[in-house]
């Protein structure tokens, strides 16, 4: 058999695999308030988000395209399969890790970082491709600011509108809408997230020389929304408690007000073909919720640990992709 199949090989299903890890550590942000307040049970709740993973995985693909070929261009790579095999081992060693203690830290920023590391290592500064690099890393910054302000302006005017009404009359009504909004928040997450390993696969096919183009075949579309969808399908519930009961306490009105305002930032970035952080905006908008709520009943002390793993993770991923590639080519 020849040995550039077996490695191309090897790529695909760590890319899957990366994908599979990705659906019960992100997913689980994205069903976390809607469990953590009760409006649906865990199991309906991530059967439900795997199947609108899948269904946003399916109808996407700039996301891909640009993680495929922003931080290098897979064509000038001669070693570009190995490079990525250093990739997806960084990342999938820091995703294992970062659920394990139950932070909710980005996989994007893991494998953008681990990417870029990798690339460094392997091929030298000079095939990182580093104004794409700094697009990316610019929208993985700002979005979750954007969906900090986002959540503190949407709490504050539901805040002004239900003020007159009874909290229970109010909190019953939003239970039945997050429904809505818990499966809006999983739909977009496939639409950005499950795209990464897509972009991924495509670009080890070009480096392969398999196809000259970065555009994503039809069955890496359904691998990569079926890897997801089944990752989902498993939940990640120390990620589920961080986030649905450490931060603050959540009450219904506040899960709508952070799912409608995470989704729309990233869905935007979908619509923009920017990979951002499904974690980051979650996670920032409910920090945005929380101080509209109360300020002070934020837990900043865990949200500023949060930060921190967020901060760390590119350069942590990036020196472990290096090292990764070192020892085994």
């Amino acid at each position: 058999m020849d040995t550039s199949f077996i490695v191309i090989l090897i790529v695909i299903i760590l890319a899957l695999g990366f994908d599979f890890i990705n659906g019960f550590h992100d997913t689980a942000n994205a069903i976390a308030t809607s469990v953590s307040t009760r409006a649906l049970k865990p199991r309906t709740a991530i059967l439900m988000a795997a199947f609108m993973n899948f269904l946003g995985a399916m109808l996407f693909t700039g996301v891909a395209k640009t993680i495929g070929g922003s931080v290098a261009n897979p064509a000038d790579l001669d070693n570009g399969l190995e490079i990525l095999i250093a990739t997806l081992l960084a990342a999938i060693i820091w995703n294992l890790i970062t659920w394990w203690i139950g932070i909710p830290s980005s996989s994007s920023h893991a494998l953008i970082g681990a990417l870029a590391g990798a690339v460094y290592v392997g091929a030298g500064s000079d095939k990182v491709n580093w104004s794409g690099f700094k697009t990316i890393i610019e929208g993985l910054v700002l979005s979750p600011l954007i969906a900090f302000a986002i959540g503190y302006v949407v709490m504050t005017i539901l805040k002004w509108i239900f003020a007159s009404r009874s909290p229970h009359t109010v909190n019953k009504g939003f239970r039945t809408m997050q429904i809505v909004t818990a499966a809006l928040q999983s739909f977009t997450h496939g639409t950005n997230d499950a795209q990464k390993a897509m972009g991924i696969i495509t670009f080890a096919l070009v480096t392969a020389k398999y196809q000259t183009e970065m555009e994503v075949p039809v069955w890496v579309k359904i691998a990569a929304a079926t890897a997801m969808a089944l990752g989902t399908s498993i939940g990640g519930w120390k990620i589920i408690k961080t986030m649905g009961t450490k931060i603050f306490k959540i009450e219904p009105i506040n899960g709508f007000a952070a799912d409608i305002s995470a989704a729309s930032v990233i869905f935007s970035a979908t619509w923009l073909h920017l990979p951002v952080s499904t974690t980051h905006a979650i996670t920032s908008a409910i920090l945005g919720v929380g101080s509209a709520k109360r300020f002070s009943a934020v837990k900043w002390g865990l949200a500023g640990r949060i930060v921190i793993a967020w901060v760390i993770t590119i350069p942590i991923v990036a020196v472990l992709a290096g090292l990764i590639f070192m020892i085994l080519f």
